[in-house]
């Protein structure tokens, strides 16, 4: 049931805008150098690497402005990194036109998983307490990222956290704005940016006409869907629940999937609801307002569109960030949603245990079968909660559900 939202003022916009924008700048700066090592491990032409940069971030963009728009919630989406990560190795041995067909066989599998409606079901099974111990570990990397950067990059680093904390007993809601803002200063005084060699150049869409075989399907497209699924929707629906929006997984898979399929020709290897990154635009440190967030969602898919227009250039400006800033960023941009996360997996005595596992499993981010952390905290956490309590969790009914939404 949907309650009415106050309506938007010019006031409302800067937090949510600069969510957006902060997700999107952690989502180039942390892990987008893996397409450029996946690319050159493909040994593909600079042409066809700014392709892949053009469909894979306008993709983004498009998905994510459309879903926010529809449904008025932060639906971030995001390239999926596992995938990333998998297909640096993979397409050192596959030929890059059945890897085009593969990453369209697994976009047209999202698809079907959308219309048929079951991944929301299998959502609707987690109990709250353990998604939000899932939820925590795996944002615990990223809240330890945000001091363990000091022993590299001591001054910007302890400016960084400082800034935060003032800023946070001064006026809680500019905090975020604020390390961005204060960050941003203090790169340029160290004389750590260069943009003097900056030229935007439109990104030209490369065409490459997919080859479909039983080898990429088995090798790249099967494990491409897995990963995805496992590492990136799983754990991106679980964030959005956590800070209680309720919209369906079902169009947001159906869509995403649409998206990548019609990208995957020029480049895009699948792209998804975010999960990390998301997490920076749906909770507090957004909008106090959850009505409100939604413009987060505007704004990050504006910025991955202008992104990618400009293909490789403006993606290497936020590479050449510092990565010391980037972790920092991100750490201290997530700091409410661990703490939230945290207080909602130990907030029923009786799963506390369950939840505790879950959330120490999810962070020490186990790697089995090529599957990464988050479906394994998940697996080992939803063992626990049946053994502990005698059954596996019954499929809640409705759309609410309190114990999930954060206090506002």
């Amino acid at each position: 049931m949907h309650t009415h939202p106050s309506p938007l003022r010019l006031r409302d916009l800067p937090h949510p805008v600069v969510a957006g924008l902060i997700s999107v700048i952690v989502n180039y700066g942390g892990t987008f150098i893996l397409i450029f090592q996946a690319a050159r491990s493909a040994g593909l032409s600079p042409e066809q690497t700014a392709s892949w940069v053009w469909s894979v971030s306008v993709g983004v963009g498009l998905t994510g402005l459309f879903l926010s728009w529809r449904f008025r919630e932060p639906i971030i989406t995001a390239w999926s990194t596992p995938a990333a990560a998998f297909l640096v190795t993979t397409l050192a041995t596959t030929p890059y036109a059945e890897a085009v067909g593969a990453y369209m066989l697994s976009a047209a599998a999202f698809v079907l998983l959308g219309l048929s409606g079951y991944f929301e079901k299998v959502i609707r099974l987690i109990p709250p307490g353990i998604a939000s111990g899932l939820l925590a570990g795996i944002l615990l990397q990223f809240g330890i990222g945000a001091f363990g950067g000091a022993s590299v990059d001591p001054v910007l680093v302890c400016l960084l956290i400082l800034s935060y904390v003032l800023l946070k007993r001064i006026s809680a809601r500019y905090a975020v704005v604020g390390i961005l803002g204060i960050g941003l200063l203090i790169l340029l005084a160290q004389d750590r940016i260069d943009l003097s060699g900056l030229s935007l150049t439109a990104a030209t869409p490369v065409l490459t006409l997919p080859e479909f075989t039983l080898n990429a399907t088995l090798s790249v497209a099967l494990p491409l869907f897995l990963i995805t699924l496992t590492g990136q929707y799983m754990p991106g629906m679980l964030v959005l629940r956590n800070d209680g929006f309720r919209t369906s997984a079902n169009p947001i898979v159906t869509v995403t999937g649409l998206g990548s399929l019609l990208m995957a020709p020029f480049g895009s290897h699948a792209f998804n609801i975010a999960a990390i990154t998301a997490a920076i635009a749906t909770g507090r440190e957004s909008h106090e307002d959850r009505s409100k967030r939604w413009i987060a969602g505007l704004a990050a898919g504006a910025a991955y569109c202008v992104v990618g227009i400009f293909g490789v250039t403006l993606a290497a400006v936020f590479m050449a960030f510092p990565s010391a800033f980037i972790t920092t960023l991100a750490g201290l941009a997530l700091l409410g949603t661990i703490g939230g996360s945290l207080a909602g997996a130990m907030a029923d005595p009786a799963g506390r245990e369950a939840a505790l596992i879950t959330f120490l499993a999810a962070a020490a981010n186990i790697s089995l079968l090529g599957i990464g952390g988050a479906f394994w905290g998940l697996v080992i956490g939803l063992i626990a909660h049946a053994a502990l309590n005698g059954r596996l969790p019954r499929r809640r009914t409705g759309t609410g559900d309190p114990a999930r939404a954060p206090a506002e």
